[in-house]
């Protein structure tokens, strides 16, 4: 599907779902929500696979939401991941209520319990056969390396995170996955970067604390995005400070999307408009957008503002959406099929995409195709195409 080549790491399984190896690059979020408030983060996590999330992870920071954990799993179908921070005695709790992977830095257990704790954790997890995240972030990086170093630098947090490898080591342990996230793109990319070329354990890709969906997506695709280019990371989960929870979901797959990697629904493809307009462009890719949503077929899609650019991105596109003036058209695999009225685009083009027949399997996002010569009868030039909007015959 992409000429991207992934680094090659070892294989995790979270729950029924592997992370790393040849498995495809997993999306995952973690609930805002109280997790005692089981009715809450269930409805929460239901919303999040629905959007296509393909593991969840929940805080666990006392006993009471450690141990409602179990009451959450037993209702929902994806892998669920517990956040432990400082206290060991809540991992346990977490393993036994079920949670299928940890999600620790063994530094704070350490220096908060010794390595009694982080034994403990780790024997719990192979009794249990799940594995742990190594979660180093800039702000909870070993204290000496920070002394070492100056300041939260990408080598102290790899330093750090492999310290803590090591020490999984030593405990004949090895389903680890590892993060070491940054709020700063440069800084945390450096940090990955290094971070491949020490280990090949599977990597789990984030900026921390990107900011809200606005800036924390820009923030997000670039690190995240840059990164996946260089054939890097296993897993992601894109940490947005949002009311809406999915919005991290979405915002993963178009990352995943733009870099034919991976493929959730239609891709879509919308000029910025300008002023050779004759439709409103930015209210119909608006609508159409919003009526992708419900989509599951693996298609292209573009909508097209004018007639100077849009008969070329339909070319390249499965279905598109060319507008005109008071009509758009509908074209299908670079033909124009129908013409109807700007206020029936979506319902015609919602239509075509039900008639569509995609591709088995993933459908290909970088399709190739050859220049096409015209038929007899078939339009390709500005003015040809101008007429053929105004006489071809209206279907509905």
């Amino acid at each position: 599907m992409t000429m991207i080549e992934r680094r090659k790491t070892r294989q995790v399984w979270v729950g029924n779902v592997p992370v790393g190896g040849d498995a495809p690059v997993v999306v995952q979020s973690m609930c805002d929500t109280d997790t005692k408030d089981v009715e809450a983060t269930v409805a929460q996590i239901q919303a999040l696979e629905a959007a296509g999330c393909e593991v969840i992870r929940v805080a666990a920071p006392t006993k009471e939401a450690a141990q409602a954990i179990g009451r959450i799993k037993s209702r929902i179908r994806i892998p669920l991941v517990a956040d432990i921070h400082f206290d060991y005695l809540l991992a346990l709790e977490a393993i036994a209520q079920g949670a299928d992977k940890i999600r620790i830095n063994p530094g704070n257990i350490l220096y908060r319990d010794g390595m009694a704790g982080v034994e403990k954790v780790v024997n719990a997890c192979k009794q249990t056969g799940i594995p742990i995240r190594v979660g180093v972030n800039a702000g909870s990086i070993d204290k000496r390396l920070l002394d070492k170093y100056g300041y939260p630098s990408p080598e102290a947090a790899v330093e750090s995170a492999t310290g803590y490898v090591r020490l999984l080591e030593e405990l004949d342990f090895h389903d680890i996955i590892i993060s070491v996230k940054f709020s700063d793109v440069p800084q945390m990319v450096r940090a990955y970067r290094l971070l491949s070329q020490q280990v090949d354990y599977p990597l789990h890709l984030g900026v921390t604390e990107s900011g809200t969906t606005w800036s924390g997506s820009i923030k997000s695709s670039i690190g995240i995005g840059t990164l996946l280019y260089d054939g890097i990371g296993d897993t992601l989960r894109v940490s947005l400070n949002t009311t809406d929870k999915t919005d991290e979901v979405k915002v993963a797959y178009e990352i995943l999307k733009a870099l034919e990697i991976r493929a959730r629904g239609p891709v879509l493809t919308a000029c910025p408009s300008c002023g050779r307009a004759e439709v409103d462009q930015v209210a119909l890719a608006t609508a159409v957008e919003k009526a992708l949503e419900g989509v599951k077929k693996e298609l292209r899609v573009a909508v097209m503002g004018c007639v100077v650019n849009g008969p070329g991105e339909a070319a390249g596109s499965d279905l598109a959406v060319v507008g005109g003036k008071d009509k758009v058209m509908i074209y299908k695999r670079g033909e124009p099929v129908r013409r109807v009225k700007q206020n029936e685009a979506i319902p015609a083009l919602l239509e075509e995409i039900e008639r569509f027949e995609a591709p088995s399997g993933e459908a290909r996002l970088a399709r190739e195709y050859a220049p096409r010569k015209a038929k007899p009868g078939q339009v390709h030039g500005h003015n040809e195409i101008v007429q053929w909007l105004e006489k071809a015959p209206q279907r509905g």
